[in-house]
């Protein structure tokens, strides 16, 4: 039996039930995580938590939670669920209130909800490279508060599912902004750069991490704007999410990246995200480099 959390309490999943008048059911009125665990622990808890506060904060939700409790909270979900690798999703929606496009007063109490999925790393993935393609970037400029609202997102997905790859990479007048669930990054002469964080993407915690690790192992990363014509000429690429961690892009709307197969900058960052995971989480079963 699985377990979710809702409104601060440990039910059974099947139990854990959405009122058809929750704003974020109707409205998409709400914001989300998901956090990986990797041995039973959540990796980068406090980033994600800060996050999920800052993306609650931009669109007037005040958490019915502290970040202290919540962390408490999730920590039982995963023992409840006995997860040892896989992921945490939580939101949080402004809460149940007759339909209407202006906010409810102030006696709605927000509604939060937590369950655990077992995902294993995508080893074989990782190791070979990835397809991708590239899209036009339909969605609205707020990009970095992590909404519930993700249609943009998944037509976009959806297109790169359609073309046989594992993910779109979007950009706006020629400029590439993120991938519909990643932020990208490309690699040239042994520098790599990424597109900054700002409104038009979300600041993705496994690019952070990225960034802590070049910094700390002075490889140099550059956060600005780049085409996709710098993108065509790049030697490596790959991209980033809590899921796909460092993920080789060997391929481009047909057209293979470098050599076509994962490079040594890559590889090398590959490395050392897994000893950041490790340290924060402890000894991985299977690692990419063997």
């Amino acid at each position: 039996m699985k377990f979710a959390i809702l409104n601060g309490e440990m039910i059974k999943r099947s139990d854990a039930k959405v009122d058809v008048e929750d704003r974020g059911y109707q409205f998409g009125d709400g914001v989300y995580e998901v956090i990986r665990v990797y041995n039973g622990k959540m990796f980068t808890i406090n980033e994600h938590l800060e996050r999920f506060v800052k993306s609650a904060e931009s669109i007037c939700i005040t958490l019915p939670y502290t970040k202290k409790k919540i962390t408490t909270l999730l920590e039982e979900l995963i023992l409840k669920n006995n997860l040892q690798e896989g992921i945490v999703y939580m939101q949080v929606t402004r809460g149940v209130a007759p339909r209407n496009h202006s906010f409810p007063t102030d006696n709605v109490l927000p509604s939060l909800v937590a369950y655990t999925k077992e995902v294993t790393r995508p080893l074989a993935s990782l190791k070979t490279g990835v397809k991708t393609m590239v899209t036009e970037d339909i969605r609205w400029l707020r990009c970095d508060i992590k909404s519930l609202n993700l249609l943009g997102n998944l037509l976009a997905k959806q297109k790169a599912a359609e073309s046989g790859c594992f993910e779109a990479i979007q950009h706006r007048s020629q400029e590439v902004t993120e991938g519909s669930s990643s932020n990208i990054f490309i690699i040239k002469d042994g520098s790599i750069t990424t597109h900054p964080s700002n409104h038009l993407i979300l600041k993705g915690i496994t690019k952070d991490v990225i960034l802590q690790v070049c910094e700390s192992n002075k490889i140099v990363v550059e956060e600005q704007t780049f085409t996709l014509e710098d993108l065509a000429s790049a030697d490596e690429a790959f991209l980033s999410s809590t899921t796909a961690e460092v993920m080789p892009i060997i391929e481009v709307d047909g057209k293979r990246v470098g050599d076509g197969l994962p490079g040594p900058v890559t590889k090398r960052l590959q490395e050392l995200f897994e000893q950041e995971i490790e340290r924060q989480c402890g000894a991985l079963k299977d690692k990419i480099l063997k």
